[in-house]
């Protein structure tokens, strides 16, 4: 029996993965490490492993004593610290006998620096709201002064490492923005940018050598807790639905094409739409699946199956379409502490007892 190991096990992303691929028919064994105990305690993997987070000194001889002592036949990552630096040691991985499925390093590198992203998305054309990198308070004034929408707002973010709208702020005021960087120190990390429309969209894929193994569209109809934080922003999807759009998926290859010249693993491209209904890359989540990747198994797609398969048996997926598989409109409904239920929009109402 194969063994995999996942990273991050009890945290949401993670568990999305390990539950889809207890699904499988091939029954491999799913092995689980991680570095927030409360989190892990609660994984359905097998076996649970502590590791010290990904920057920490010892994570390396954390993770190479459980390759040795498990012998796992594929590791896989869920969060963009720890995919960075699993991606630098991927070749001591290697030599363990346990394999990765990941795009290059240089990939993974500009992908999780979203300033890195919009730079390459601007040289290959494509639309993207202006960034404007913020090394210092000329250059808050000058996003302010370019980047404004008609009520004297921008958007600040983080473009260093880390999801979940990391320091996420819409603002129409200085000394707000100014403050906001001072206590994140993100001066020469942070950018401004061009404010778009609630409405966000997210196009998952799997790559082969270049080749598109498989992608489906997902709409976010909120996000959890998005009315405790000051963004509106938690990384944390609420309500997905399915989705077709041949522009989303021309913009999303193209995305894709932008950032790797022979895109191999998971490209998750989140895009925005903006004043002109064009949907606009934010930011690719690169070498994971997203939070809500057991919608997509209940709905009848299996993709981290699909991943497992090609990367430890070299089998691809017989699928009729490659491209928006999943017919539209199923929503997947999730909350704290309940058990996630998918339906058709056209359902939901009938759910409820009228009087």
């Amino acid at each position: 029996m194969k063994k995999i190991l996942i990273a991050g096990a009890g945290g949401a992303p993670s568990e999305g993965v390990i539950n889809s691929l207890l699904k499988s028919s091939k029954k491999e064994e799913i092995i689980g490490m991680g570095s927030e105990p409360t989190d892990l305690v609660i994984s359905n993997a097998i076996r649970k492993y502590y590791v010290p987070y990904a920057d920490s000194e010892n994570y390396e001889a954390s993770l190479l004593a459980i390759l040795n002592a498990e012998k796992p036949d594929l590791v896989h990552f869920q969060n963009d610290l720890e995919i960075y630096h699993a991606s630098l040691l991927r070749d001591k991985i290697h030599e363990t006998g346990t394999k990765t499925f990941m795009p290059n390093h240089e990939v993974i590198d500009t992908c999780v620096h979203k300033y890195k992203t919009y730079l390459k998305c601007i040289e290959a054309g494509i639309t993207v709201p202006k960034n404007v990198l913020i090394k210092n308070e000329d250059d808050l004034k000058k996003s302010f002064s370019e980047l404004a929408d008609e009520n004297g707002k921008i958007w600040i973010r983080a473009s260093s490492i880390g999801g979940g709208g990391k320091g996420a702020l819409p603002t129409n005021d200085f000394s707000f923005a100014k403050g906001w960087l001072d206590r994140y120190n993100g001066w020469g990390d942070f950018v401004a940018a061009e404010m778009l429309m609630p409405e966000t969209v997210t196009w998952l894929s799997i790559w082969y050598e270049g080749e598109l193994v498989v992608a489906q569209t997902r709409k976010r109809k909120g996000w959890t807790h998005g009315n405790r934080t000051v963004s509106g922003v938690t990384g944390v999807t609420k309500v997905g639905q399915t989705a077709s759009d041949t522009l989303v998926d021309k913009i999303s290859i193209a995305t894709v094409k932008a950032v790797s010249v022979k895109p191999h693993g998971i490209f998750g491209v989140d895009m925005a739409y903006d004043k002109n209904g064009i949907p606009n890359p934010t930011e690719i989540n690169i070498s994971r699946f997203f939070t809500t990747i057991l919608f997509f198994t209940e709905a009848g797609l299996n993709m981290p199956e699909i991943f497992k398969d090609i990367a430890l048996y070299n089998e691809f997926p017989d699928l009729k379409k490659k491209v928006n598989p999943l017919e539209n409109d199923l929503i997947w409904c999730r909350g704290m502490d309940t058990k996630p239920a998918l339906y058709k929009e056209s359902e939901i109402i009938n759910q409820f007892l009228t009087l």
